[in-house]
């Protein structure tokens, strides 16, 4: 109770006073909070739900998702904060992550990592004094899956002003891109893979101005070169290694680059660079959207630079419990074929149209009954589905878990391998070169056995969303993995998410800062990941157009040498990761994961090098200088600086 004594006695000190007041979480506006997966939900847990942790349920609070961070500002005027936090119920056990409480950059509670199956964890902190608090919850460093993450009872006990949420600062975008020149220069991967006796697609990536023509020099038999076109086609019987010198002329000069064409077993030997529906259109794709998409593609220059699939991913199927029209009809033939829904009339059409333009096509379905998008999976039709996906032209599969689990008796690692196997005996039968991307979010450790069932890529995580939370821990979580990257296999931490992406009709301008877009090109590019872009290309705009057709970005990506980077140092919220270049040089990033611009340094001896070093900014591409024993940048919030490092002459 507050005396008229304390009243006086406060005054006279010339402090204001007020009654204590409790302020719920769900009372302030959770725009700001970065969700790993979807948005945060005020009351209820990530699916809806009442918030439910260890059989507790709860009536106020909010449901959130790992990765995700909240920032409120204070300023001196909360006594202390109040929540009962852990994993919801409605994971059933699954899922792991761990809750933090900061206090002006301090921590000043963890709950440390806490599972689906806990009971939930009181938090009492005090923040007397505090100017600003952040309500963290990371993912315990295993992915985001089933990370559903709950601040339940959650409230601030304020005597002065009340909370405020804190929106991400501002950030104009700049480009750092130079432009293309007008004379000719050839780009791309410098290894391809085809195996003997399957159709070779190849458009020699180059920019320049136009008319241009194209040689190649050393093609093996069976493969001739349109010169008006660049488009190489045709099959090669004979196994080898041949090496074609690629010519590109135009009125302002000539350039001429290697190209090594291996016919043998292994394909991929770069990672796939293209565009995939999903993270625009999702259930709203079409196959004149898809055409369309090709056709901009091409007008935006993205093939110049070696860009090269347009991938069709759910929704091209029938959808049984669907109420639109355009969605409905015959799941199979007699013969067992699959059907396609009505808004893709004509397969082999559209796959025949992104192949004129020198592009390759991909296509998504999963070994379940049902795909994620409830349409018709390829359960118990694997040879048909396979000889129908060769017959259209399609040159890539995206093969995604989904209702498989209804068929899988456990998670051991032969019921994991087990439908791979199924669709890889099928794929291996068809006379076709079909890119196979396993899609089951890193389960059973993938990357140790993806190999094995002639996996090209797979994903290591759950879906990524357009959230500086969402790309941060799917990126960094990718430390450990390198083993595993190779010419022909990659690590695949989902897809890119600059530009106008949205999961649907509604489209919205990516929610990543400019510099978090750096660090996400930047990061994907030294994990040798496939590189799939997500947006709408009808609505590329010069930034994100500049983040795509940077080649010596680009170029640490397609590396013939395959490897991926790892990361070799890490100071509180900054880290240096690296990766060897087939030229002997490192291609190496300095990441500011913080919230406050921090001085990153990376040193030679972490590198595994000595002596001076010439340093190269692959961004604005232009040489830094010479160093001596390391490289330092002061790098803002959520950025990076990549450069490459060689020995000085």
């Amino acid at each position: 109770m507050t005396t008229t004594a304390g009243i006086l006695a406060g005054l006279w000190m010339g402090t204001p006073v007020s009654a204590a007041e409790t302020v719920p979480l769900d009372k302030l506006d959770l725009k700001p909070m970065t969700c790993g997966w979807q948005k945060p939900v005020v009351g209820k847990s990530m699916d809806g739900n009442p918030l439910r942790i260890g059989g507790q349920v709860f009536a106020s609070g909010v449901g959130t998702h790992a990765a995700s961070e909240l920032n409120v500002i204070l300023d001196g005027g909360a006594a202390s904060f109040s929540a009962v936090v852990g994993v919801d119920d409605e994971v059933e056990g699954l899922g792991s992550v761990e809750f933090i409480v900061m206090g002006d950059g301090k921590a000043l509670w963890k709950s440390g990592v806490m599972k689906g199956s806990d009971k939930g964890k009181k938090v009492e902190v005090n923040l007397t004094g505090v100017k600003s608090v952040s309500l963290v919850v990371t993912d315990a460093g295993d992915g985001i899956n089933f990370d559903h993450a709950d601040w339940a009872a959650a409230a601030f006990t304020v005597s002065g002003a009340k909370p405020k949420t804190e929106a991400v600062p501002g950030e104009e975008p700049v480009i750092l891109t130079p432009k293309a020149g007008p004379a000719p220069k050839i780009n791309g991967a410098k290894v391809v893979g085809v195996r003997p006796g399957r159709p070779f697609l190849f458009r020699i990536p180059a920019t320049g101005e136009r008319p241009m023509s194209f040689s190649a020099a050393g093609l093996p038999s069976g493969l001739t070169l349109d010169p008006a076109t660049g488009i190489i086609t045709g099959s090669v019987a004979a196994r080898g290694s041949y090496k074609v010198e690629l010519g590109a002329k135009n009125s302002l000069g000539a350039a001429v680059r290697g190209l090594r064409i291996e016919v043998g077993d292994r394909i991929a030997l770069t990672p796939p660079m293209g565009w995939n529906s999903w993270n625009c259109f999702a259930h709203a794709v079409t196959a004149d959207k898809v055409r369309r998409a090709a056709d901009a593609f091409i007008k935006a220059g993205l093939a110049e630079h070696g860009w090269s699939y347009i991938n069709i991913d759910d929704f091209w199927e029938v959808c049984p419990g669907s109420r639109d029209a355009t969605l409905q009809g015959p799941e199979r033939d007699a013969e067992g074929r699959i059907l396609p829904n009505p808004r893709f009339p004509d397969m082999k059409g559209l796959t025949d149209y992104i192949h004129g333009l020198g592009l390759k096509a991909g296509l998504y379905s999963s070994p379940g009954p049902r795909t994620c998008g409830g349409c018709v999976g390829s359960f118990g039709f694997e040879e048909q589905d396979a000889a129908s996906y060769a017959a259209w032209g399609f040159d890539y599969l995206k093969y995604d878990w989904c209702s498989y689990n209804g068929k899988a008796y456990d998670r051991s690692l032969a019921e994991l391998k087990k439908p791979y196997q199924t669709m890889q005996k099928a794929l291996a039968k068809q006379n076709r070169d079909i890119v196979y991307s396993l899609c089951q979010y890193g389960m059973g450790q993938v990357s140790a056995w993806g190999d094995s069932v002639d996996g090209n890529c797979w994903r290591t995580t759950g879906d990524i969303t357009d959230s500086w939370a969402s790309l941060s821990s799917i990126g960094f979580s990718q430390a450990g993995l390198e083993a595993y990257a190779k010419p022909g296999n990659w690590n695949d931490p989902d897809m890119l998410i600059v530009g106008h992406v949205g999961w649907g009709p509604a489209l919205h301008p990516t929610r990543l800062t400019p510099n978090e877009q750096y660090t996400h090109i930047s990061l994907w590019c030294l994990l040798a990941s496939p590189l799939l872009i997500g947006c709408d290309l009808e609505q590329l705009d010069e930034f994100t157009l500049s983040l795509l057709t940077n080649d010596e970005v680009l170029e640490v990506n397609q590396d013939p040498l395959g490897r991926q980077a790892g990361r070799v140092a890490i100071a509180g919220k900054t880290e240096v990761w690296a990766k060897q270049m087939e030229d002997g040089s490192l291609a190496v990033g300095l990441f500011n994961r913080g919230e406050t611009a921090a001085t990153v340094t990376a040193e030679w001896s972490a590198l595994g090098l000595s002596g001076k070093q010439v340093v190269r900014d692959l961004w604005r591409q232009k040489e830094i200088g010479e160093q001596d024993k390391a490289f330092a940048a002061e790098i803002p919030r959520h950025g990076v600086a990549l450069v490459r490092i060689r020995p000085a002459k």
